[in-house]
């Protein structure tokens, strides 16, 4: 099981390596003017190392000194990197905290300093939405953590939490462009998103919004979130909406992905194939329930082996748990521990999921598991321990379940995020 469990490791660090930014980011790094600063504002999981990668380049390539490069940089709890120029900042993720409330203020201030000569270079990544935190006029953080723990356990996906979000916040939805105007803004961005949009990575915080405040409204109704009457007064405030395309900010602004989810997947099937195998790619932009999609898997290996096939079956992309139990875990974890109950035991298939960030859930903490292995013996060995793998998937506890039997995957806080990888081997 150890040169299984190797293989599959290879093949989620293929997609980790895929993406990370000392890799990804130089080439897309813009030259800097002649003169005015370069003011790095970074937020994300991946926002210690795209910060350290572009300070290291400035610093060392260009000559930049502390009169000319100056940056914040906020990134998840365990995931900072090392800085001399830029201020690096370790923020509550997935529930906002006040270390990211004061850092974020501190972003929106250094963004509202910059002149005309300025360079204003947004490195972004997915978790900054929990990242940067700074609520509207009438919220708190602790109105902020409610929402966000009501939007995690809803089931709601990433694109329809973040639509609520850019209504509640001061550096979502555009506001950080608008507030660094006049300053000429580039954006670089590493997607954790399904489909790349955006408008949805990081909530946006340098586009223009294509959402509108019914949108959020419907979905707090579609997915039964109820927030108390000063938070809904606050969604429902026309002064709250987000800025449109036209805002003269947005002229002087440039996006640009340098990572996505299909860079991960892809990497991993060039290795796969190297080993022999044929390859099922069904694309990086997986979303639904976690379980939902381990079972509608299941039945592409059961049917892969039953024919006799050498396949890999690849997947990207972010799937969501509504929770029903009390129990720990995350998508990946949750999807590991329903493919293991849907596959039975089947001999010859085996599989990895895991996030790309090297969290999965969890508590916020850096050593949080990944994701999990699944072998053919994962409910034998389970079941020797008494451990029933149904009841605790119904508990939504795929943690406790794999943690048990030494199958979490463990990498630790990656330096970068382009969302889920899940590969399942068969024969």
């Amino acid at each position: 099981m150890s040169a299984e469990k190797d293989t599959l490791n290879a093949l989620y660090l293929a997609a980790v390596n895929a993406a990370h930014p000392s890799t990804c980011l130089p080439p897309f790094l813009p030259h800097p003017h002649a003169e005015g600063r370069m003011i790095i504002l970074a937020g994300g999981k991946a926002a210690g190392s795209m910060a350290h990668v572009a300070e290291e380049i400035y610093k060392n390539h260009y000559g930049l000194g502390a009169d000319r490069l100056t940056g914040i940089a906020i990134t998840r709890i365990g995931y900072a990197q090392a800085t001399d120029l830029i201020t690096m900042i370790e923020a509550g993720h997935p529930l906002p905290n006040e270390a990211g409330l004061k850092a974020t203020q501190d972003i929106l201030d250094l963004a509202r300093s910059a002149t005309k000569k300025d360079q204003v270079l947004v490195l972004l990544s997915g978790g900054a939405s929990a990242n940067w935190i700074a609520p509207v006029k009438g919220l708190t953080l602790a109105d902020k953590q409610m929402i966000t723990r009501a939007l995690l356990r809803s089931g709601a996906p990433i694109d329809a939490m973040n639509t609520v979000r850019k209504r509640l916040s001061a550096i979502k939805g555009g506001r950080l462009c608008v507030a660094a105007y006049p300053a000429a803004v580039t954006t670089l961005a590493i997607s954790d998103i399904p489909g790349d949009d955006p408008t949805h990575l990081g909530s946006g915080p340098t586009v223009p919004d294509t959402t509108t405040q019914a949108e959020a409204l419907s979905i707090l109704k579609r997915y039964a979130i109820e927030l108390p009457a000063h938070l809904r007064a606050v969604l429902e405030d026309p002064a709250n909406d987000t800025p449109r395309a036209d805002h003269p900010a947005f002229a002087a602004s440039h996006f640009a992905l340098i990572a996505r989810p299909a860079y991960g997947v892809k990497a991993a099937a060039t290795l796969v194939q190297g080993l022999g195998y044929e390859v099922m790619d069904l694309g990086a932009d997986l979303e639904g329930e976690a379980r939902d999609v381990a079972q509608a898997h299941a039945v592409l290996a059961l049917q892969a082996a039953k024919e006799g096939r050498k396949l890999a079956i690849l997947s990207g992309g972010e799937l969501t748990v509504t929770m029903r139990g009390e129990g720990r875990g995350g998508p990946g974890q949750e999807y590991a521990l329903a493919l293991a109950v849907a596959l039975k035991g089947h001999p010859g298939i085996i599989a990895v999921a895991g996030d790309t960030d090297g969290t999965d859930g969890g508590s916020g903490k850096p050593d949080d598991p990944a994701g999990a292995f699944v072998f053919p013996d994962t409910l034998k060995r389970a079941h020797a321990l008494g451990i029933d793998a149904q009841a605790r998937l119904d508990d939504n506890d795929s943690t406790g379940f794999f943690e048990a039997l030494g199958d979490l995957l463990l990498p630790g806080p990656t330096g970068t995020n382009i969302n889920d990888i899940r590969v399942i081997l068969v024969g």
